[in-house]
């Protein structure tokens, strides 16, 4: 099929005027022009629309149906054209965000609170899940970005670095290494240690901290959520090496972070969306507020 959507238009404005001389005034086209682009339309759809003398041009019994339907057709095109205006615009939309727990309880809340207000018609849908769970969700289209540190060995995804995150000693305020401006890590050495799961790539860098300054690694504690480390070390049952973001969780607690020195072991905070997915303008625009509070968890929180 041949039709054009300017041929519809020219069509619908000759139907309702009743004259191509008015059609093609008001179209801005030549007459001559707009009477070929009639005849066009009719040989391709093998019907006569309208019915011409020397006085007047009335549709036939097929132009009125084509009417009915081209006048659909357009205000259909109309509103598809308005809708992608309105995302593009964000004012209207949907944002899907999968993010770990913490971070999606210290990063997110005040950032989507900003987002919604600067960008009401935009409906943000939030998922607190693990990072393998934000990969998946993210290469499948169930999210529309993800939140948190992501190994580099991770295909299908594109990242945007928000910040880089130290790991950091978390001591409560009896230990010794309280009163400390840094820590290295081979004092950490016969420390009751509290450590997150094997399955957590927190944990994996731990590891290789301890194994850089060639000191054992012996946890006393496994937990799974970095508050839970975060309350044992508040009850003076250890220490615990964790990422700076999760100064915010220790922020009402007994519970000091200390920087880790020799080796410095850091990490890429980023917001991930899918390989060869275009970014939704929802996502383009929350990036840059989502980057301005991450960038907030600093050290300077730490004491």
């Amino acid at each position: 099929m041949k039709i054009t959507i300017k041929q519809i238009q020219q069509f619908l404005a000759v139907a309702e005027l009743g004259s191509f001389s008015r059609a093609s005034k008001r179209l801005g086209t030549a007459q001559p022009a707009l009477s070929q682009a009639i005849r066009d339309l009719e040989a391709e759809l093998s019907v006569r629309l309208f019915d011409r003398t020397t006085r007047r041009v009335e549709l036939t019994d097929a132009g009125r149906e084509f009417q009915n339907s081209a006048t659909k057709v357009i205000e259909e095109l109309e509103h598809a054209v308005e809708g992608v205006h309105m995302l593009a615009e964000r004012r209207r939309g949907r944002l899907r965000i999968a993010a770990p727990p913490l971070l999606a309880s210290v990063v997110l809340p005040q950032a989507i609170a900003e987002f919604q207000k600067s960008y009401p018609g935009i409906s943000v849908q939030l998922a607190d899940v693990g990072t393998e769970q934000i990969v998946e969700s993210v290469r499948s289209g169930q999210a529309d970005c993800g939140l948190g540190t992501f190994s580099p060995a991770e295909d299908g995804i594109e990242r945007l670095s928000l910040v880089r995150d130290s790991l950091m000693l978390f001591c409560d305020h009896d230990s010794p290494f309280h009163g400390a401006e840094t820590v290295k890590w081979a004092a950490l050495a016969e420390q009751p240690l509290i450590t997150l799961t094997r399955d957590s790539g927190i944990r994996l860098l731990v590891e290789v901290g301890f194994e850089m300054a060639q000191i054992p690694f012996k946890p006393a504690y496994e937990v799974t959520q970095v508050t839970t480390a975060i309350a044992l070390v508040e009850a003076g049952l250890g220490i615990a090496v964790l990422p700076t973001y999760a100064l915010a969780a220790a922020r009402f607690r007994k519970v000091a972070g200390k920087p880790l020195a020799e080796p410095t072991i850091s990490r890429e905070v980023s917001l991930i969306h899918a390989t060869g997915r275009s970014v939704s303008p929802a996502v383009s625009a929350f990036a840059g507020v989502v980057r301005r509070y991450a960038q907030q968890l600093t050290p300077r929180e730490a004491n």
